[in-house]
């Protein structure tokens, strides 16, 4: 089945949890990514159709080095025929430290996490205690603020 219709067929029959109008841009994927590089270790939280997926891979991350948490059934099968190679779980975010050991590099997430209810956001961003590192200024303004990455890095979840 093609992407869109995948993803517009999951947001009708479940839109609390797929809680986006549309797929993501190869645009975002980019930037979401922008900060990943080979041997990184990476987890995925929330990626649907794969959007996201393809621009860590496209960054250099191995598929080995990937794991993936989806909740939606019929995203998962997609992911799983998709990109081979890469760790796939069909759950939630919050049941990363039960399948993660260890640190890893580089947490990104498609959750709409400010949709969700209060309990399910905290549930999901409980192992990631620590916010977003920041990245450095891309200025040269002293005084321009430093931007921030869609990343966490080096952080442990459990």
């Amino acid at each position: 089945m093609p992407e869109t219709l995948l993803f517009f067929r999951e947001l009708f029959s479940r839109p609390r949890q797929v809680s986006a109008i549309a797929p993501s841009s190869r645009f975002l994927a980019r930037a979401m990514a922008a900060d990943l590089r080979p041997g990184m270790r990476v987890v995925e939280f929330g990626p649907g159709t794969g959007r996201l997926t393809e621009g860590i891979l496209t960054a250099g991350v191995k598929p080995a080095d990937l794991t993936l948490f989806e909740m939606s059934a019929d995203f998962t099968t997609h992911l799983r025929a998709a990109f081979p190679g890469v760790t796939l779980h069909n759950t939630g975010a919050q049941n990363a430290p039960t399948h993660v050991a260890g640190k890893v590099d580089a947490v990104v997430s498609g959750l709409p996490l400010l949709s969700m209810p209060l309990e399910v956001r905290e549930a999901s961003s409980a192992p990631l205690s620590i916010s977003s590192a920041p990245r450095p200024s891309t200025s040269s303004s002293p005084t321009a603020p430093a931007r921030r990455s869609a990343t966490t890095r080096s952080r442990s979840l459990a």
